[in-house]
């Protein structure tokens, strides 16, 4: 049987552990068990081992727990994520605990446990693991387990499937007294190996790390292969009825659907959106226990908290896909009424005020999932974690009865005041978080710089660029160091109007929709008017006009089916201003630019929807435009060598400063952030000073 399931794979390298401290090897065994997302999700789960350390004060040996940290990680988690405590003192809280009422209160000795003077905050579950009287413990959140934990009957099968081996404990909230039932099920089971936790997942301990981490696995494919006996042949979901359809469609109706989605829900806070049409959730979103299944909500405190208590199902007419945007706003606001229905029937005289009561998680037939979140890691982890809890129902109904958590504990883990304090301590969102920009000629000169001043500012970034292979290094350069989840690219010239179409359509799948229009995409040539062919004259007015029209056509566009603004920085040049002998075509194509941003900003203020103009002069580092025949012919019509280009546009300016593409960055993002909220129509020169271009 199990070599038709795909099993977990021991990945513990005996060469790479010996040469570890327990510290070390606690390290290796979390990031390999992070490492898979059938084991744990994103964030979920921890990890702990008791070691031996010297006491910086005493100099004695004494036994510290190292524990995942409060918000970690095990698959990206560091030596530094890791709380230390003393062992004695952990153990010492036993005494002055007063009972299930004073848990919360429990969790604020914990600091006073610290070994170490490590700053790392312990997490809840800190006592589950320093209370089982084993040097390693894992806790895990495998698909396959939690699929046990949720059936009805689920006591019964962890008999079924593990025997004496694994044990049982009926649902608790995750704190100090559920680690006081973990230490007394282990006193009276010595021999056990294990424990499955109802509705929350599984705990498994050895004293060595290896065997530790071998056990994990063990118990996980054993649960593997025994939904696999049980299932073979079964129909999931009972059945489909609904049809996928195909990639490309999918992906339309998702592009259409996400700004008006993320419009409705992000007036307060903005929203980022993610969409996910893998298999597994086709089969679900398809079938005929999508709705009654949805309703019952997750079961897992962690799929909860990342997904809200239950997601939203929106029915689609694929032949009409309109029908469900017309319909939208009555199921959002059916679904806020059965969130404040469920706050108000759960709350206690101290509960937090009632967070945003949109959903998280979307469900299309025939489309797929959407999911939404203050930024778009967020979100696409909060897909991820329904895809567990699909999962998860898939396992339980086909061998019991799925049951999701009672909205009572639900909600007691959602509004914990521990939770809020959790939130509260969250640091400031950066100026432009929640904000996708598109920039075009991202990966040149000015258009890199923007990016990067956005991204630092907390912004999502469509980079799009006609130069393949440059595309292809920005984006993997800011990926790196801004993350993978932060920024896109798409291969776009802006004079060809279904790629531009195309492109936005591209954005809106990724990320929701854009706020942000930076378009910069650019040429230049220099002639004199009597040899200016028509060609040349064709090709500035196609990019530096045709253009900038085209990106702005489609970003108005969405900005109007958001509903919640837009903002739009041209980056046009100096000479749109000042003329320049012997570049004709180049300077009027830049006039034409800035008269369009004008014109713009007229149309767009009863939208919200902002229009301003930065103008450079000079930017030659890192400028693909000033590369090749353009900085040759500038250099010509001053009667200059080409090295010394630089140091004559410095001399002439105003102010005797060289502009750099950091410069012009800085003034489009302050025209892209809220500290201009209350300009458009404007122009910033950031040429250094030239008389010729002050506005006027």
């Amino acid at each position: 049987m199990a070599d038709k399931v795909q099993l977990l794979d021991n990945r513990w390298d005996d060469q790479i552990a010996a040469g570890l401290d327990e510290p070390g090897k606690l390290l290796y065994r979390s990031n390999l068990l992070g490492a898979d997302k059938r084991i744990t999700n994103y964030g979920g789960g921890n990890t702990s081992a008791k070691v031996s350390e010297t006491d910086p004060l005493t100099g004695k040996s004494v036994e510290v727990l190292w524990v995942k940290g409060s918000g970690g990680d095990v698959g990206t988690i560091k030596l530094d994520g890791f709380a230390t405590l003393y062992m004695e003192k952990l153990e010492s809280l036993k005494s002055i605990y007063k009972g299930i009422d004073d848990e919360d209160r429990m969790v604020g000795f914990l600091p006073h446990c610290t070994f170490n003077l490590n700053s790392r905050a312990a997490s809840i579950d800190t006592p589950l693991h320093g209370f089982v009287p084993f040097r390693h413990v894992d806790h895990m959140h495998p698909d396959a387990i939690i699929a046990i934990a949720a059936s009805k009957n689920s006591r019964e099968l962890t008999k079924e499937i593990f025997g004496d081996a694994i044990g049982w404990l009926p649902w608790r909230r995750p704190g100090f007294q559920l680690g006081l039932d973990l230490g007394a099920y282990v006193a009276a089971h010595p021999n056990s190996k294990g424990v499955v936790l109802e509705s929350h997942g599984l705990f498994t301990w050895a004293d060595d790390a290896k065997d530790c981490y071998e056990l994990t696995l063990d118990i996980i494919n054993k649960a593997i292969v025994w939904f696999d006996s049980k299932t073979a042949g079964k129909i999931a979901f009972g059945g489909e009825i609904a049809r996928s359809l195909d990639a490309s469609s999918r992906r339309a109706i998702a592009a259409k659907l996400m700004p008006e989605i993320r419009g409705k829900i992000g007036v307060s806070e903005r929203k980022l959106g993610h969409f996910d049409d893998q298999p597994a959730v086709l089969e679900f979103v398809n079938s005929k226990d999508l709705h009654p299944l949805a309703a019952l909500g997750t079961s897992c405190p962690d799929h909860f908290l990342r997904t809200k208590i239950r997601p939203l199902v929106l029915d689609l007419d694929p032949a009409n896909p309109d029908a469900t945007i017309e319909t939208l706003d009555a199921a959002l606001e059916a679904y806020r009424a059965d969130y404040a229905r469920y706050y108000n029937d759960c709350k206690h005289a101290n509960s937090p005020a009632m967070r945003d009561p949109n959903p998280v998680i979307f469900l299309i037939p025939g489309v797929g999932m959407l999911s939404f979140a203050k930024d778009k890691a967020t979100a696409r982890i909060a897909g991820e974690f329904y895809v567990n809890a699909i999962n998860v129902m898939r396992g339980a109904s086909s061998v019991s009865e799925y049951q999701g958590l009672p909205e009572q504990e639900a909600f007691d883990i959602e509004y914990w005041l521990l939770e809020e304090a959790k939130l509260q301590r969250m640091p400031k969102p950066k100026s432009l978080a929640g904000r996708v920009a598109f920039v075009t000629g991202g990966a040149g000169g000015i258009g890199r710089a923007t990016a990067e001043r956005l991204l630092g500012q907390g912004a999502c970034v469509v980079l799009a660029d006609i130069d393949t292979d440059a595309l292809k290094t920005a984006n993997a350069d800011f990926a790196q160091r801004y993350s993978a989840d932060a920024v896109r690219s798409v291969q776009l010239n802006v004079t060809d109007e279904t790629a531009v179409i195309a492109s936005f359509a591209e954005a809106s799948v990724e990320f929701g929709g854009i706020d942000i229009l930076v378009s910069n995409a650019g040429i230049a040539s220099s002639a004199p008017i009597e040899t200016t062919d028509l060609a040349m004259w064709n090709r500035n007015m196609d990019i530096l006009a045709t253009g900038y029209f085209l990106v702005s056509r489609e970003a108005f566009r969405l900005f109007r089916r958001q509903t919640i603004g837009g903002n739009v920085v041209f980056v046009a040049s100096k000479n749109g201003l000042a003329a320049s002998p012997n570049a004709s075509a180049y300077c009027a194509a830049k006039a034409a630019e800035i008269h369009l941003a004008r014109c713009l900003a007229l149309e767009g203020a009863e939208a919200g929807i902002r229009v301003n103009t930065v103008n450079p002069d000079a930017v030659l580092r890192g400028s693909k435009i000033w590369n090749g025949e353009w900085r040759e012919q500038r250099a010509a019509s001053s009667n200059l060598q080409v090295e010394e280009l630089e140091e004559h546009y410095r001399k002439r300016s105003l102010l005797k400063l060289n502009v750099l593409p950091e410069d012009i960055a800085e003034a489009i993002y302050f025209l892209a952030s809220d500290a201009s909220a209350k300009s458009t129509g404007n122009i910033i020169n950031v040429d250094a000073g030239n008389v010729q271009s002050f506005t006027r």
